[in-house]
């Protein structure tokens, strides 16, 4: 809780200030020709700025960017982060450095967010995948393996990976971990092995569905590597989005969990519904069957994914009759969220690693969780007619542990 409020900002009572700033400038002007000549040098090959460096100009380098780069940096255990202007700007850079590195090779584990597993399946940034299971991972390494990208919690079906397994399996090949369902509140997945720590910082971290971002948690050399990557293609994220991103790093650690709270209640309340097939969310009974969650997050989180019965047009039916739940993509807001992943966020994912057509998934908001539940009651209810009739049992926490 103290690095969310204080990292990335130790410098402010030296220079007088209690809030930083907001440096809008796109162009720095140069003492000198050579001055401004090495300072570009330093910053498009990757480098940091060095005492005495102009910032030559707003695609290389930015103060706010800087400081919400070191606080991010320090709540994940890294030693730098590098920030984009969008998540799928962070994860292409790290595609594209594993390309420039002669190691075009990835492997990649399912369930991964669509817009990546899109990515990786068309080659579009010269990479080729290899789609593999958790288990399965050293199998799928070859001699050009650049990269093992997995996500964990997994979008949209919170499937858990073992991170600190895969980093086992991996061996020398680095093990990239989209960690944006978790945070750093509750994941640091550089502890348990991994190289890389990647967020769509537009989620969480901003936390009020009002800007876009991305940022990679993880070594100085692999950090020199992707800012290269980031001054050539201009994906720099932009000042007053990094501003508030940092910002935002002060009240994520109560919003996520108060979030959690949150979630716990509302997933028992669908594990319960006769309309429900099953629920994915680890706080349940039953829902870490393999202890992966208690083993590496401090907390289940707010995400969860459930099914409903009647396929399609039932669970459409409770996304479009929601009152004060919103029908949108994206996640990790201060409002609870639902979506149809197969329709859209998975839409271009290949047929065998789609997500069913019945299921959906909530993003848990800071609501009063009883509002939360009374709205998926009436919307559930709307959706009765297109569901099968329910067999007679009795509640039992139906928990679904492999989709």
């Amino acid at each position: 809780m103290t690095n969310a409020v204080h990292a990335g900002r130790e410098d402010l009572t030296a220079l007088g200030v209690h809030v930083a700033g907001i440096d809008q400038s796109t162009t720095y002007p140069v003492t000198g020709v050579t001055q401004g000549g090495d300072s570009y040098e330093q910053m498009a090959t990757g480098g940091r700025p060095r005492p005495g460096d102009s910032y030559v100009y707003q695609r290389l380098w930015n103060p706010n960017v800087d400081r919400f780069e070191r606080g991010l940096a320090t709540m994940e255990g890294a030693e730098e982060a590098v920030a984009f202007s969008t998540g799928m700007a962070a994860i292409s850079a790290v595609l594209l450095a594993c390309v420039a590195a002669g190691k075009p090779h990835i492997v990649g584990v399912r369930p991964l967010y669509g817009g990546t597993d899109h990515l990786l399946a068309t080659g579009l940034l010269g990479t080729r995948v290899t789609f593999t299971t958790p288990d399965a991972v050293a199998d799928a390494i070859e001699a050009d393996t650049g990269l093992v990208l997995i996500e964990s919690p997994g979008n949209p079906t919170i499937d858990l990976i073992d991170i600190a397994d895969v980093a086992r399996q991996a061996g020398d090949v680095p093990v990239a971990v989209d960690n944006t369902f978790a945070t750093p509140v509750l994941q640091q997945p550089l502890a348990l092995g991994a190289a890389i720590s990647l967020h769509s910082a537009t989620k969480y971290i901003g936390g009020h569905g009002d800007l876009l971002g991305g940022v990679v948690a993880t070594s100085t050399e692999w950090a020199t590597r992707l800012r290269q990557v980031r001054a050539i293609t201009g994906g720099l994220l932009a000042p007053t989005s990094a501003y508030h991103l940092h910002r935002g790093l002060q009240t994520l650690p109560v919003r996520v969990l108060q979030q959690q709270a949150n979630a716990r209640p509302v997933a028992a309340f669908l594990a319960e519904h006769d309309l429900v097939e099953w629920v994915r969310y680890p706080g349940l009974p039953g829902g870490d069957p393999d202890g992966i969650a208690a083993r590496q997050m401090a907390g289940p989180g707010a995400m969860l994914a459930f099914a409903v019965k009647g396929g399609f047009d039932a669970a459409a039916a409770v996304a479009e009759h929601v009152r004060l739940v919103v029908n949108a993509v994206s996640l990790g807001g201060v409002d609870t969220l639902i979506q149809h992943p197969a329709a859209l966020t998975h839409r271009p994912v290949a047929s065998e690693a789609k997500p069913g057509e019945d299921v959906l998934r909530l993003s848990i908001g800071l609501e009063n969780p009883d509002d939360v539940i009374a709205d998926l009651r009436q919307a559930l209810e709307a959706a009765r007619d297109l569901s099968p009739e329910p067999a007679r049992e009795e509640p039992n926490l139906r928990v679904a542990v492999r989709a």
